[in-house]
C-alpha cells in the first residue's frame, strides 16, 4: 500500500500524475520531479534525465530510507531538496516540482502570489513561501526550500527556478500546485486589466460560515433520462477540465431533471475523474444520501426555481474570465456576432451575494443575462441544455481571452446598436 492510503501503488501514482502535468503544459520534457515518501521512509521519485512526457512505470526510481537506491537510473537531480522537505515536514508524504509559466513568471520576478485572490485558493494552497536561489541539486538549495516549508506552509516558489508543492497525498500536492498555478495565471490577467482586488480575511471564511449542509432524502434508482443526464454532465465536465475551463478541486455542473429535481457535480471529486455515480440528485432542497453534492447547490436551485426555461448551469473558474472578476472591469459581449449572440448582457455579481442570498443572485440571471460573474469568485453560466450552457462557457472564456489580447493591440471597436439590433432580429433573439 503506497502513502495515499489506499490500493494505487507509488509507481502508478507518480507517473499519472506527472501525465497530467504534462499533457497541459505545466512543465517541460527534462523539467519537474514528483516524488512520495513512504511511511517506511522510502522514497519514490522521477529519475534523472529523462523525458517526462514518456516515462514508464520500470522508471520510477526507490531510494531506501538507508540510502540505497532500486531501479534502472539514477534518482532526479533534486532529490536533495525532496528529502530536505520529508525531514523538517512529517506531515507531507508527497511533493511536486515543475515550472509552469506563470509560477515561473512570479519566480523570476522574486514574487509569490497572493492566494487571497479567491477563497478557494486561499483554503486549498494557504499562504505561500519563497525560496532565494542556490544552485539546482545542491545542498544549499535544499536547506531553502526545506527552511521554507519548516514555516509551515503548503506550497513555495522557488526563485528564479519554479514551485514545489506538498501534501499528504499526491493528489493533494497536485491540486495545490494546480490551483496556484491558476491563481498566478489569472493575477497576470487581471494586471492586464486593471487593478487586481483581494479578499479579506472576513471574506475569506464567509463561504465556510455561511454553509449549511442539505437534508438528505432515500433516492430510490435512477430511471433512463437521470442515466442520461448524468453521463452528459460527467462527459462536458471532464471535457471542461481537459480545456483548462475547471480545475481538479472547483467547478460545478447542474442539469434540471424536472421542476423539482436537478442533477450537480460532488464536492470536492476529481473533476477529470468524476464518473455517473458520483453526480448527486437533488430534490426539493434535498441531497441523496451518501453524497456530498456541490456547495453551489443553494444557488442552482434557486435559479431553477426562479427561472423554468433555464436547464442546466456551470459554476467555472477560467483565467480569462476570472481576471474580470478579480479587477471589477465590465466584460461587454459586442465583440463579434457569436459573442453578442451567446453572452448578452454579462453581470457582475458583488462577493457574498452568491453565499447569503441564493434568491437575490437568482433575480440577477436571465434568459437576457445568462452570464454572471462573480466578483473573485469566477463564473456562472446559464443555458437551455447542457450543451448550451457549456456552448456559452467556452464562449465566455475565448470572448474574455481575445478582450485581453485586443488591449495590447490598441483602442476596442465594439459593435453597433445598429448591428446587434440586426442580429438580434435576424436571429430572433428572444429577451
Amino acid at each position: 500500500m503506497s502513502a495515499l492510503g489506499n490500493l494505487v501503488q507509488p509507481k502508478d501514482d507518480i507517473l499519472r500524475t506527472m501525465g497530467r502535468i504534462y499533457h497541459y503544459r505545466m512543465t517541460t520534457t527534462s523539467g519537474g520531479n514528483l516524488s512520495i515518501r513512504e511511511p517506511n521512509g522510502d522514497v519514490w521519485i522521477t529519475p534523472a534525465g529523462l523525458d517526462k512526457g514518456g516515462l514508464r512505470r520500470e522508471d520510477i526510481v526507490c531510494v531506501k530510507a538507508e540510502g540505497s537506491i532500486l531501479g534502472a537510473h539514477k534518482p532526479s537531480s533534486e532529490f536533495p531538496f525532496h528529502q530536505a522537505v520529508y525531514e523538517r515536514r512529517p506531515d507531507i508524504r508527497a511533493l511536486v516540482h515543475a515550472h509552469p509559466v506563470a509560477l515561473v513568471a512570479f519566480s523570476i520576478c522574486g514574487q509569490a502570489p497572493d492566494t487571497q485572490l479567491l477563497h478557494q485558493a486561499r483554503h486549498v494552497c494557504g499562504e505561500v513561501g519563497f525560496a532565494a536561489y542556490a544552485l539546482p541539486g545542491s545542498q544549499a538549495l535544499a536547506e531553502r526550500v526545506g527552511e521554507a516549508f519548516a514555516k509551515g506552509g503548503h506550497c513555495v516558489i522557488m526563485e528564479s527556478h519554479g514551485v514545489v508543492a506538498g501534501g499528504e497525498t499526491l493528489q493533494q500536492a497536485f491540486q495545490r500546485f494546480e490551483t496556484l498555478e491558476f491563481t498566478a495565471k489569472t493575477i497576470i490577467k487581471a494586471r492586464t486589466l486593471g487593478k487586481v482586488n483581494y479578499l479579506s480575511r472576513e471574506q475569506i471564511e464567509l463561504p465556510r460560515r455561511s454553509f449549511r449542509p442539505l437534508p438528505a432524502f432515500e433516492h430510490g434508482g435512477a430511471g433512463s433520462r437521470e442515466a442520461e443526464l448524468r453521463r452528459q454532465l460527467c462527459d462536458f465536465v471532464r471535457r471542461g477540465y481537459q480545456q483548462r475551463l475547471l480545475i481538479s478541486t472547483e467547478g460545478s455542473f447542474s442539469a434540471r431533471l424536472d421542476a423539482e429535481s436537478f442533477l450537480i457535480t460532488p464536492y470536492r471529486v476529481d473533476r477529470n475523474t468524476v464518473d455517473p455515480d458520483d453526480i448527486v440528485l437533488v430534490r426539493g432542497g434535498a441531497a441523496e444520501r451518501g453524497k456530498s453534492p456541490s456547495r453551489a447547490s443553494r444557488n442552482h436551485g434557486a435559479i431553477y426555481q426562479r427561472h423554468p426555461d433555464i436547464q442546466a448551469i456551470v459554476n467555472a473558474y477560467t483565467v480569462n474570465a476570472t481576471a474580470f472578476s478579480v479587477s471589477g472591469t465590465e466584460l461587454d459581449s459586442r465583440t463579434i456576432p457569436e459573442s453578442f449572440l451567446f453572452l448578452r448582457e454579462i453581470a457582475l455579481i458583488p462577493f457574498g451575494v452568491q453565499f447569503r442570498d441564493p434568491a437575490g443572485l437568482a433575480e440577477r440571471v436571465s434568459r437576457r443575462r445568462p452570464i454572471a460573474l462573480l466578483e473573485n469568485d469566477g463564473v456562472l453560466v446559464c443555458g437551455s441544455s447542457v450543451l448550451d450552457a457549456f456552448d456559452r462557457l467556452e464562449v465566455l472564456e475565448a470572448t474574455a481571452e481575445a478582450v485581453i489580447n485586443a488591449r495590447h493591440l490598441g483602442k476596442i471597436t465594439l459593435m453597433s446598436d445598429q448591428a446587434t439590433a440586426e442580429l438580434e432580429r435576424v436571429f430572433a433573439v428572444a429577451d
